[in-house]
């Protein structure tokens, strides 16, 4: 049995919830607008306005997305405001499903007021792949808790396969705008599919894992046949910065490849010892052509190919020393405001820029280790290992491993050291913490029950919401 607790104004939590969130995302929307943005989110911007053709750069599903939210609305400012509606909307959801859960009006205001942190807050409105990929991935996570909601309260399966597809849109999304999201997107697809069957037979998991690939696969083919990208080979920015930091100078100028590229990899080597650039060359060192990497690519991949397995040692050392430095250098915490463009943008309320700046630079400087990759990644891993047995375990793991996967998949392919990279591990762990912290905080938990019975006034709050507890039959997709 659950523990009951009388509440009174149950009700009136729900709308004064409703009401923080939407007077947060209001805000969010006015200080941000009309949307930070760096170079990487001019450049998409461009691209969204027509100005530039649509490259592979980075995932053009964002330019598409924010081209047709221009078409609808007539300003580019509405894709801030979106990424404001998603993150506080998932934050709603989340504050209503723990207060379902347990009947804990600090604990489902606290919910909401992580997105008020700085580690949180500074990157809302920053137009990035980064911040889409974290709030998608949020998003996901706020359907999954809709379904241990619902699960043992006769969710019907047309609702359950829904809830699945919402979730499973969200997730592929998170995919298309940053590839490497996979790694964390894998681990909330099995917390999803947990969520809404107890335990899923061979069947739906199957069914479940085919909508999540063909949600990833169809759009991703729509796009190449219908928006037809321009090919960058972005991914050789990778191999560049490998070849001219394990390198020599000498081994460069006696490299197999075109006398004009040769030329250019021992610039950008010098340039880089020069400078002291640990990474980014391309952006950093390297004379770029018009093309981007397209016309190099084929031959830097070749020459990575023959040169890597020889200096096998010197690979791994410099890989560790770029992830070291992402985790324990990080920087970039904050974006002030619009980089210079001639679009005329500009932002829209210049004080709030600096309140907001003082605040994340501020919190940065007294607090750094939220700012701090190596911080997360430990949460992380204490959230993986440590999950407690209340009624949050399966979420709090499923964060904690998410994370974990996001962080160390940047080992092999870091570019930079900023805290973006790292912007979805922060927002997971802070979540995941508050939900350990309010498995801790309530008395008498148990793994024996679930779900939340209400019945009139009192509140009969749950023991426990975990995995693989086989008591209710497998729910086959619907034909």
């Amino acid at each position: 049995m659950g523990q009951k607790v009388r509440i009174r104004g149950e009700k009136h939590w729900n709308w004064w919830l409703a009401a923080v969130a939407v007077v947060c995302c209001l805000t969010t929307a006015i200080v941000f607008n009309p949307g930070y943005m760096s170079p990487d989110s001019i450049d998409q911007l461009q691209q969204a306005m027509g100005r530039t053709p649509l490259t592979d750069w980075h995932p053009p599903v964002l330019s598409l997305v924010w081209r047709a939210l221009i078409a609808v609305t007539g300003t580019p400012a509405a894709m801030a405001v979106l990424q404001s509606v998603v993150l506080w909307g998932a934050l709603w959801v989340l504050a209503r499903c723990v207060w379902e859960l347990t009947a804990s009006r600090a604990g489902s205001l606290a919910v909401l007021g992580l997105g008020l942190t700085p580690p949180v807050l500074t990157f809302v409105g920053v137009v990035w792949k980064d911040v889409h990929a974290a709030c998608a991935l949020l998003a996901a996570c706020a359907v999954a808790f809709v379904g241990l909601l619902l699960r043992d309260r006769g969710l019907s399966t047309g609702m359950r396969w829904g809830l699945l597809w919402l979730g499973v849109l969200f997730l592929s999304y998170a995919v298309l705008v940053r590839k490497n999201a996979f790694l964390a997107a894998i681990p909330m697809f099995v917390l999803l599919v947990l969520a809404l069957w107890r335990s899923p037979g061979r069947r739906t998991w199957a069914a479940c894992t085919a909508a999540l690939v063909a949600a990833v696969v169809v759009p991703a083919a729509a796009i190449s046949l219908f928006a037809r990208p321009a090919q960058t080979d972005q991914g050789a920015q990778i191999l560049l910065d490998d070849l001219v930091h394990v390198l020599t100078v000498e081994e460069l100028r006696s490299a197999d490849v075109r006398p004009d590229l040769r030329d250019r990899l021992v610039a950008a080597a010098e340039e880089c010892d020069r400078v002291d650039a640990l990474s980014d060359a391309y952006w950093a060192c390297y004379q770029r052509s018009a093309d981007g990497l397209s016309r190099d690519a084929d031959q830097l991949t070749s020459l990575w190919l023959r040169e890597m397995r020889g200096h096998v040692s010197g690979y791994l050392q410099y890989r560790l020393r770029v992830f070291t430095a992402l985790l324990f250098e990080t920087g970039y915490v904050y974006q002030p405001g619009v980089f210079g463009n001639d679009l005329g943008i500009d932002v829209t309320r210049p004080r709030l820029e600096a309140i907001l700046a003082s605040y994340v630079n501020g919190t940065a400087t007294d607090l750094k280790p939220l700012f701090r990759g190596w911080f997360w990644l430990a949460v992380a891993l204490v959230l993986a290992v440590r999950p407690g047995k209340g009624t949050f375990s399966l979420p709090i793991r499923a964060l904690g491993i998410s994370s974990v996967a996001y962080v160390l998949g940047y080992l092999p392919i870091v570019p930079a050291t900023n805290y973006r990279y790292v912007y979805w591990p922060a927002l997971a762990c802070a979540l995941g913490l508050l939900l350990l912290w309010l498995d801790r905080a309530r008395p008498g938990r148990s793994t024996a029950g679930s779900g939340v019975r209400r019945d009139s006034a009192a509140v009969t709050v749950p023991s426990g919401v975990t995995a693989h507890q086989p008591t209710a039959p497998e729910e086959q997709p619907p034909a």
